[in-house]
């Protein structure tokens, strides 16, 4: 099918105002990072003085919000909107983002931009986490319960680590493969959460080798925390983190993911169809959606615009009478009652 169709930002900027909103700042997007970890530490450090399984558990439902928002921050940096100098920006998307939840920056840009180009049309490498909905609220309970015991990231991680096996084998043997093209299916496996997002395999043998590299970021990054948590407070605040990355992070990204095309307009070329944004109170903010992540029709319409000026865009369209146009829900949970129609 034909792209989405773009739509022009001159409609409701000037020229002055979009260079404005679009332009990357040189310290928000390292302050958001920095905000994403210090909560994160201080949470499991907190939770781990204290001693308390209350406190526990509630470092384990904020901290998976945080880790949902370093993937959100990592998905900013893939559109180099995280800083205006690309290299900061790709260090920012890969290491201290990306690599904390074990995602590839280079991958999940080149099939994402798919997804931009083609969503929710077959072509979209993203249609098959929208196309099972609407389902029962059964089938929606199923997986709030794999995601919430851990299942859904043993299987992700097991099929990543699998991938990464395969490519350090052919890496040993001296193994390049043909990069072009690789790097789309390498993105999958851990950024998706549909079946054939877990299980799908790489393309070829440069596919493997990207996951390896990730793999080997991951566990650096793992290996790092581990570190710091066993210097200070033992285990506790690292099984914390981990407990998070394995529960409610999978969790919120489920919803996320739902949220952000699940019974939108499927196969249009129009650019206000296919894509929902969610108003968010506090607790969204907290958990399923950080850093402006609820915007999602706006960045949709205009996704070079970083996500701290996404609330800019809706306000901006707002005034311009295009609210009526766009798909907006008035929270998560009118989003899982739409998408759980069949009862």
């Amino acid at each position: 099918m034909p792209a989405v169709r773009l739509f022009p930002p001159d409609r409701f900027f000037d020229r002055a105002e979009w260079s404005a909103i679009t332009r990357a700042s040189s310290w928000q997007g390292i302050w958001l990072v920095a905000h994403a970890w210090i909560v994160s530490i201080a949470l499991v450090g907190l939770a781990a003085w204290s001693q308390n399984p209350v406190a526990w558990l509630l470092a384990i439902i904020v901290v998976g919000g945080r880790q949902l928002g370093l993937a959100i921050l990592m998905h900013d940096a893939a559109h180099g909107a995280l800083h205006p100098n690309r290299k900061i920006n790709n260090f920012l998307g890969q290491w201290l983002t990306g690599a904390a939840v074990g995602s590839d920056l280079i991958a999940y840009r080149t099939y994402h931009l798919q997804h931009h180009k083609f969503t929710q049309q077959p072509e979209d490498p993203d249609l098959s986490l929208s196309k099972p909905f609407p389902t029962t609220r059964a089938s929606l309970w199923r997986k709030v319960l794999r995601d919430m015991t851990g299942q859904t990231f043993f299987k992700q991680r097991m099929a990543q680590f699998g991938f990464a096996f395969v490519g350090l084998k052919a890496m040993l043997r001296g193994e390049q493969g043909q990069k072009s093209g690789a790097s789309t299916k390498a993105g999958t496996p851990f950024n998706k959460q549909s079946d054939d997002g877990m299980t799908s395999p790489t393309i070829d043998i440069a596919g493997a080798t990207a996951v390896a590299r990730a793999v080997g970021r991951f566990l650096v990054v793992q290996a790092v925390l581990l570190g710091l948590s066993l210097a200070f407070y033992g285990w506790t605040p690292y099984l914390l983190w981990l407990a998070g990355l394995a529960t409610t992070f999978q969790l919120y990204l489920r919803i996320r993911n739902i949220a952000e095309h699940a019974c939108t307009t499927t196969g249009s070329d129009d650019p206000f169809t296919h894509a929902r944004t969610t108003h968010a109170g506090w607790l969204a903010r907290a958990t399923v959606a950080p850093y402006w992540v609820n915007y999602h029709a706006e960045h949709h319409l205009f996704m070079g615009v970083p996500c701290y000026r996404l609330p800019q865009v809706h306000a901006a369209l707002g005034r311009a009478g295009k609210h009526d146009a766009m798909t907006i829900a008035p929270g998560y949970a009118a989003v899982l009652r739409q998408v759980t129609a069949k009862g």
